[in-house]
């Protein structure tokens, strides 16, 4: 095919570069070498020429070799000496909010495509050669080649005809190349499709511009890669990639929403209603019925605390907020997540036994990014990172997986040592996560870490753990079947209930974490410290820890979050009251300790309360005294150990009874009526 005149396109380049972008191009030349693009925005190389910019879609090779040609002979000064040679990239094409990297097709090959993506793994930086420079090994001429694309290297020698020619590589110019592979956005992907992914392929100053887990807008050329030979023949059946031209950050999170003045002149009208939380509260999972507190609690954690918080010595404060969801199956956990991933508009939802801890974090993959070596894959939580991650069946994940999350649901980040390569990954995101109880239902009569199958050091970095437990209240179940059937009648009881569009409310939210920053006035902070300070001393009472600075930063990041609601910058008393009465509810539902009624946050941070602990030390001490009189004795009188047992201040009836429960659970045997041994001195076992 006849390579097009790039003439005709110089001059239209030379027009709209010298009426329109001098002042950009003067702008790249100061900081020529160091910034080495000139971004052109195509919706301004539109409106200067229509025609031309239609036929830059459809031949981008010859418009952006005339572009780059029309700025060399603009002869333009360079601070830093030199030929001034930039790249020229394009950005803003006008189809790329609806583009899907499925709907690629070969009637785009080597046109210019746009799209949105999020990033999956990238691969090192290789170098490819830009000027190839060859010798004859006979003659020793010289040959310079610029490497373009389709490039066949030249074998015989201009000056002797002698096919002799060798490159030298020390003398060849390089370009640094990387590549990378994008997917669609989750959030587009349709019901039951795995999401589409594509490879790109990114030159010089690109390189290293996307990270793992990054959503980004491309603009590039699709390219074809040369077909596979398989047992000596050729397939004509050929890959693709996107030879990349522009590549943007979108930071898809609450932030980065698009909001006009109009939707801002609404929120702020709609922010100074009285009634504003009940408003916002009732507009999140609105089909779900009652649940009010975990509906306050998922509506906080949208909003999260303030951002930007850093301790003396500049360690970050976390300011999202996890909830933990545990209770009774069938009563809508998992839909009450999906609500609160269906607001926030980057989410990722995750399931029990399909998740595993790479998939979560990070994973080691041998892949041809990078050339057979080893290359990172971001999992569902750096995936998610300035959004939300919903982990529905959170018990059923495999004890080793979920250990993964410890790093992350603390320090927000990702520390990864696989397969030689040492990394961190940003997983900045909230945690929504629920459970089942392993025996089926959940029992108030017992400790929350006998029934679930989560280790305490992870249940104790969620900030509210609510259980949803099926209450048997014949009026209550009769509002309920009646608003479930209602439904399925296609009418709607809560449409007398203020609320506000999934679209309004995800607005709203971006808004308040966008610029909404509020501090803690003295009567909020005196509040929470009068707490706190209150159940510390109430703890110190009983000889339990009722709560640990870890919950104290909850309850800031709670008021802070109800102050968000208000669009208020500061928070007030009222906001340390919301924060204090959700934490009160949780402590008397899951941190009370069953046998004392007293609160122990022991519950959840070590699995067993007080009275427990106790218990446990006293069976000890009866063992350990059973022991000595092992060491003399055939046998250990069991009237003789009760009365060892009173210097330990075990009275004489706790004595007896744990005698029976060693004896039930088979960790003493009797001897003869009245002696005991210890079963692990009994010769038959």
């Amino acid at each position: 095919m006849e390579k097009a005149d790039p003439t005709p396109v110089i001059a239209v380049f030379s027009d709209f570069f010298n009426s329109i972008y001098k002042k950009q191009i003067n702008e790249v030349a100061r900081a020529y070498p160091n910034k080495r693009s000139l971004v052109i925005d195509y919706l301004e190389f539109e409106k200067f020429d229509h025609e031309h910019a239609d036929r830059l879609v459809k031949e981008p090779d010859l418009y952006i070799e005339a572009a780059e040609e029309a700025i060399k002979q603009l002869r333009t000064a360079v601070s830093a000496g030199g030929e001034f040679i930039p790249h020229v990239r394009f950005l803003n094409f006008p189809f790329a909010d609806n583009a899907l990297i499925e709907q690629l097709g070969s009637k785009s090959i080597n046109e210019v495509v746009s799209f949105k993506g999020v990033v999956t793994k990238r691969a090192d930086i290789m170098h490819r050669v830009k000027i190839a420079v060859y010798k004859c090994q006979l003659c020793d001429s010289e040959l310079r080649v610029l490497v373009t694309k389709n490039f066949v290297p030249p074998k015989r020698c201009d000056d002797c005809k002698k096919f002799a020619l060798k490159q030298v590589e020390d003398e060849s110019k390089f370009v640094d190349i990387q590549r990378a592979e994008v997917q669609e956005l989750l959030e587009r992907v349709r019901g039951g499709t795995p999401a589409a992914k594509i490879e790109l392929w990114m030159e010089d100053d690109l390189v290293n511009l996307v990270i793992p887990g990054e959503n980004i807008e491309i603009s590039g050329i699709l390219r074809l890669k040369p077909p596979l030979k398989t047992r000596n023949k050729q397939e004509m059946i050929f890959s693709r990639y996107i030879e990349v031209i522009h590549v943007k950050s979108m930071k898809r999170d609450f932030e980065e929403i698009e909001i006009t003045e109009e939707d801002e002149r609404r929120i702020l009208e709609i922010s100074k209603d009285p009634n504003i939380d009940k408003i916002i509260i009732s507009s999140v999972a609105p089909a779900i019925y009652g649940h009010d507190e975990v509906k306050k609690a998922l509506t906080l954690q949208l909003f999260g605390g303030t951002k930007g918080k850093t301790l003396k010595g500049g360690a970050p404060i976390r300011d999202d907020i996890h909830l933990l969801l545990i209770g009774d199956p069938g009563i809508a956990k998992s839909r009450l997540v999906q609500g609160v991933v269906d607001i926030a508009p980057k989410s990722i939802y995750v399931s029990g036994k399909s998740v595993s801890g790479a998939g979560l974090t990070v994973s080691a993959e041998k892949d041809e990014l990078g050339e057979g070596g080893w290359t990172l894959k971001a999992g569902a939580l750096v995936l998610a990172s300035g959004g939300l991650a919903g982990v529905d069946e959170f018990d059923k994940i495999e004890e080793e997986d979920r250990s993964s999350m410890h790093e992350v649901m603390e320090s927000q980040k990702i520390s990864v040592a696989k397969a030689g390569i040492v990394a961190t990954f940003r997983a900045k995101c909230a945690i929504c996560a629920a459970a089942n109880p392993k025996y089926g239902r959940f029992d108030q009569n017992r400790n929350l870490a006998d029934q679930f199958d989560v280790p305490p050091t992870l249940l104790s970095r969620f900030d509210l753990i609510f259980p949803i437990i099926d209450v048997l209240d014949p009026e209550k179940d009769a509002k309920l079947a009646t608003h479930i059937l209602s439904a399925h009648m296609g009418k709607d009881l809560q449409e007398n209930e203020p609320s506000v569009p999934v679209d309004f409310l995800r607005k709203y939210i971006a808004y308040a974490r966008r610029n909404v920053h509020p501090l803690l006035t003295q009567p909020a902070m005196e509040k929470i410290k009068e707490f706190y300070v209150d159940l510390r001393n109430m703890g110190r009472d009983v000889g339990s820890v009722a709560i640990t600075p870890r919950y104290l930063e909850g309850l800031v990041r709670l008021s802070e979050a109800n102050a968000k609601i208000r669009l208020s910058q500061l928070v007030e008393e009222k906001d340390a009251d919301a924060a204090i009465d959700l934490m009160r509810y949780v402590m008397r539902q899951i941190m009370t300790d069953k046998v004392t009624g007293a609160f122990d946050v022991d519950v959840v941070a070590t699995g067993k309360p007080k009275s427990e602990r106790d218990k446990l030390q006293k069976s000890e001490t009866i063992l350990n005294i059973i022991r000595e009189h092992l060491k003399n004795e055939d046998s250990a009188d069991v009237e003789k150990v009760i009365s060892d047992a009173a210097s330990y201040d075990i009275d004489a009836q706790t004595a007896r009874r744990i005698i029976t429960e060693l004896l039930r659970k088979g960790d003493l045997y009797e001897k003869e009526h009245g002696h005991v041994k210890m079963v692990s001195d009994r010769k038959e076992y």
